[in-house]
Order: C-alpha cells, then structure tokens, then sequence
C-alpha cells in the first residue's frame, strides 16, 4: 500500500511540473488558466490520494482521518473550477483577448 502511496504521490508533482510548465509556456490568458485548473485539481486530489493510502497502512483510528482528507477532496472538485470560472469571467470582462495564430 505505501508503493501505492508514493506512486500517487510522485504522479501529483509530476502534474503539479506540467501545470507550471504551462502557465509559463502558453501564450494567452485563458489557456494558462485552462492549464492550472486541470493540473491543479488533478495533482492535488492524486497527491492526497496517496495521503489516505499512507494513513490506511498506519494503526487504527485512522479512517477517520482518511473520510477528512476524502471530505477535503470533494472540496477541491467543487471550488476549483467554480474558482477558475470566476477568474475567466473576470477576465473576459476586463477584455483578456485570446491568442489567435499570425495569418501570413
């Protein structure tokens, strides 16, 4: 179960890399958004999946803390996106422009 556990983990910060790879590399608003959005929700729920296959494997009691860190998941699935939705109307009310491709 602890392989299991640091796999989980190693994967969430290797999306957590991809996800500041892209917000350095896009070039408009609302891709970089798109790229931390979907990194972001994903590391995070990978690397506290892994967090719970770690608790499992120490004594008892520990279900407990497991149902907390599933509860903070459910959290992360809901305000994340309700989060960058906000943040992308916001922008496209400021007048953020998407990136279009130079026409030759």
């Amino acid at each position: 179960m602890e392989i299991l556990a640091y796999i989980l983990i190693s994967t969430g910060l290797i999306f957590f890399l991809g996800t500041t790879i892209g917000l350095l590399r896009f070039p408009d608003f609302y891709s970089r958004m798109h790229a931390a959005s979907k990194g972001d929700t994903l590391s995070t729920v990978l690397i506290l999946l892994g967090c719970i296959c770690l608790v499992s494997t120490q004594g008892e009691m520990n279900w407990l803390l497991g149902l907390k860190i599933l509860l903070i998941i459910n959290f992360i699935f809901i305000g994340s996106p309700t989060a960058t939705h906000a943040m992308m109307d916001a922008g496209n009310k400021a007048g953020a422009e998407p990136w279009k491709k130079d026409s030759e």
